[in-house]
């Protein structure tokens, strides 16, 4: 019997030491290429780069995931209580491995496979699915299975449990393209994690099993059941109350899901080329995942500003063009809302509203607007309707050429038709609406800080929604007469004075090709012997051709490159009248040192990033301050000196005599439009031939706005479609929105320059208060002429031996409101030149 036992025990030993070495052999194998579980410490997760503008606003998130890290002494208590009753609730009691879960699931499916009621759960602990989420994946196999056992235990050793449920909260997938609970609260809600509520936070932690299966839309009544349970599994935990529990599973389930991109209205353009900017710096990957935070120079009042300045400047001149049609036609009988849902608009025209003619009348439209789309991606049920009058489509005058117009409009049904598909804009009278259209004429506008170079606003089109094409920074076009400023500073520069007087007459010139060039002015009239500033105010073509033809064109060519106009810009005469192609952007940024003394700023849409731990990996500020790292002043002691690190591209008195200079184009030139300001301002007009591109460039002696508009494919927008008609009047309404709370500040007058009364027709010497007679500025060492010497005089004779009516003209100077145009715009400001015709002798 005793030899029995013992080979009973041989027998139980030698199969228990076979078991233990085949499991040894097992973890040994399991174990021998398992990822490093060391690597969960440096883990760093994809998190989205934020923008924000300068005050602190969200501007746009970008990201492969949307999510927020949150440490976890930052996520509130009841919110982890939440995730542990749903997902493991003896976490803080389990080495990793949950036995008593694990044999209570495997009853639970036995109990089912018997017939017997009940839900299939699972056993996984957080720091199972911590492992299978970061280290091993989905795979289903006893193999992967066994790999979890082994590492779940190695990260229960080196990690505290705190640390295990942070990447657990910040990794997790929620749905609606979050990842992690930071991310879902805002996405879901709309709110902080310590905004939540107690139905909100039992939602979120019922996500982890299945999003897309307690979808709030989808499912909207599963996903009900699930937050319940949740709740309930906190009251059987003892996190919260039976009131609590009850007055929350009550609630409804209320989501408010978060766009995505631009968070600020009218902001898109600006947001999207910082973006670009991003990806130049860093790419693509670590602005996804890198979790930047990036402070832009954007200023979201102005920037409103700027979008409303712009489009009803596009507006009001796309009105004058006529009423090109209807969007589109549908059928309205039946349920007219849901085809006209299915027509796009755009979504960054509000109030403006797609709407379909349901009836018409002589007096009135009545018209149906398009349904909204609820958060749940269904339509509304309501149909919502409005009329409108003929009184509120009166400008709708059938659209000809662009320039004349049909009919004036009698009745409704001179301009629509039932069944038309029409936007229409909310009057002061409810109920009424105005028809309005998309302008098919497009613009774009910059507003900077001169000293800095930072963009506080850009629009670059009228639609981000309609057209995501940045005219701003990506559209280059003929600067036309705005350019001019360049050639006489370049002028200025080189020994010539305000005074200076230059021959305005015909002039021609040898082209490489043969043929022959005759800048003209835009009325094709010549003033004689005019002053540089008589030039640039009345904005004279062959005046500034002859400038620059005595200058030499190689220093106009220096001074715009200098100014970062143009990177290689040729040597041709009719590059002064500008020729060359550029974009608002350099242009503005080139006033800018005009505006601010002759100092070098580069345009810069952000002024700090920060990456994921906070710490500064770009500032815009080049400023060295060493002195500012002290960590106490003593009392009464000075604040550190800045030492001012620009680059001096031309003279202070030469940036100062251009920008009187064009303080003249806005008080008596091109520019009148722009006293509607109020306060001092200089700026020039721009147009291209066939006035295809209208520009103006303004400043105050703290802020540059530039405004272009033209069409896409470049074409003619017609007579007398110039830069004062339609550039100006959006620069002054910008400014007169921007400036309203600004005090009138003269522009600063560097020291020694002296300001000499003189005849603005002669540029001589004169007695200040008599007629005709304004300050100049000269600078140190320079004073007025005491007879006039006319650049270009050997050309006098050609003028007096002109034969009357054969186009050239010679009368005296005279402002612009003499001309007749009544544009305030037209004594020389389309360049007279045609494109593409070569390099110049």
């Amino acid at each position: 019997m005793l030899r029995f036992f013992g080979w009973l025990f041989a027998a139980g030993f030698t199969v228990f030491l076979g078991l233990a070495v085949a499991l040894a052999f097992v973890i040994y194998d399991v174990s021998k290429d398992l990822p490093d579980y060391k690597q969960l410490a440096s883990y760093e997760p994809p998190v989205m780069t934020r923008i924000h503008a300068s005050d602190g606003s969200l501007l746009a998130e970008y990201a492969d995931q949307r999510r927020l890290f949150v440490p976890i002494n930052s996520v509130p208590k009841r919110l982890i209580h939440a995730y542990l009753s749903a997902e493991d609730k003896t976490f803080y009691e389990h080495g990793g491995l949950d036995w008593r879960g694990i044999a209570a699931a495997g009853i639970r499916y036995a109990m089912i496979k018997l017939g017997r009621e009940g839900q299939i759960v699972g056993a996984s602990t957080i720091t199972q699915q911590v492992a299978k989420n970061f280290l091993l994946g989905n795979e289903q196999t006893v193999t992967r299975k066994l790999r979890e056992a082994v590492i779940v235990q190695r990260i229960e050793k080196a990690f505290t449990k705190d640390q295990i449920l942070e990447l657990y909260l910040n990794e997790i997938f929620l749905g609606l393209n979050s990842y992690g609970i930071a991310a879902a609260s805002l996405n879901y809600f709309g709110k902080s994690l310590t905004e939540l509520n107690l139905e909100e936070m039992a939602y979120l932690a019922a996500l982890p099993k299945g999003p897309n299966n307690y979808h709030p839309f989808k499912h909207k009544e599963r996903a009900i059941e699930r937050r319940n349970w949740v709740l309930q599994q906190m009251f059987e935990n003892g996190y919260i109350t039976q009131e609590e529990r009850d007055e929350a599973g009550k609630k409804p389930l209320e989501i408010s899901p978060r766009p995505f991109g631009a968070q600020l209205f009218a902001a898109e353009s600006f947001a999207e080329e910082v973006r670009r900017e991003l990806i130049d710096l860093y790419g693509k990957d670590t602005l996804g995942k890198g979790g930047l935070s990036v402070r832009t120079t954007l200023d979201p009042k102005l920037q409103i500003f700027a979008r409303q300045a712009l489009a009803r400047g596009l507006i009001a001149f796309d009105r004058k063009r006529g009423f090109r049609g209807p969007v589109n036609q549908i059928g309205v009988e039946g349920d007219w809302g849901v085809p006209l849902s299915k027509i796009k608009a755009p979504s960054d025209v509000a109030p403006w509203r797609l709407a379909a003619v349901l009836e018409i009348s002589g007096t009135e439209a009545r018209v149906g607007m398009q349904p909204r789309l609820l958060a749940d991606g269904k339509l509304e049920v309501a149909r919502e309707t409005g009329i409108v009058p003929v009184a509120l489509m009166g400008w709708a005058r059938k659209y000809e050429d662009g320039t004349s117009l049909g009919p004036k409009i009698v009745n409704a049904t001179d301009v629509l038709a039932k069944g038309d598909v029409i936007y229409v804009a909310p009057s002061a009278d409810e109920g009424k609406w105005h028809l309005v259209q998309m302008p098919d004429v497009e613009g774009a506008l910059v507003a900077m800080d001169p000293h800095t170079g930072r963009v506080l606003s850009m629009v670059g089109g009228f639609s981000y929604g309609n057209s995501q094409f940045n005219r701003a920074v990506q559209a280059k076009r003929q600067p036309g007469s705005s350019f001019k400023p360049v050639a006489y500073a370049a002028a200025l520069d080189n020994g010539y004075t305000p005074s200076s007087v230059i021959l305005d007459a015909p002039v021609e010139y040898k082209l490489a090709d043969g043929k022959v060039w005759q800048p003209k002015n835009y009325q094709n009239t010549f003033y004689g012997p005019s002053t540089l500033r008589r030039g640039i105010e009345q904005s004279r073509n062959a005046m500034t051709v002859r400038l620059a033809a005595d200058l030499g064109m190689t220093k106009v060519v220096d001074l715009a490159q200098r100014l970062g106009i143009y990177e290689n810009m040729p040597a041709h005469l009719s590059m002064a009248l500008g020729a060359g192609e550029t974009s608002l952007m350099k242009m503005t940024t080139a006033y800018s040192i005009f505006d601010n003394g002759g100092k070098k700023v580069v345009a810069t849409l952000i002024d700090r990033v920060q990456d994921r731990h906070g710490r500064t990996i770009f500032r815009n500020d080049k400023r060295d301050c060493t002195a500012c790292q002290q960590e106490t002043y003593a009392a009464g002691s000075q604040e550190p000196d800045l030492a001012d690190v620009r680059e001096q591209v031309m003279s202070p008195y030469t940036a100062y005599q251009i920008t009187s200079m064009m303080e003249g184009v806005v008080q008596r030139g091109t520019g009148k439009k722009v006293l509607a300001v109020g306060k001092p301002v200089a700026g020039k007009t721009g147009t291209s031939n066939d006035e295809k591109d209208a520009w103006f460039i303004g400043y105050t002696p703290d802020l540059v706005v530039g405004v272009y508009v033209g069409f896409d494919n470049p074409k003619p927008m017609g007579r007398k479609r110039t830069g004062g008609e339609l550039a100006a009047p959006i620069v002054a309404d910008f400014m007169r929105l921007a400036l309203r709370d600004q005090p009138a500040t003269p522009f600063r007058v560097p020291r020694a320059i002296e300001l000499i009364p003189i005849d603005a027709a002669t540029g001589q010497r004169a007695i200040f208060g008599q007629e005709g007679v304004i300050l100049e500025a000269f600078k140190p060492g320079d004073e007025p002429p005491e007879s006039t010497t006319i650049i270009g005089q050997e050309l006098a004779a050609a003028i007096e031996n002109a034969v009357p009516g054969e186009g050239v003209e010679l009368v005296a100077p005279i402002d612009v409101e003499e001309t007749g145009d009544g544009t305030g715009d037209g004594t020389g400001e389309e360049d007279g030149l045609t494109t593409g015709t070569g390099g110049l002798y």
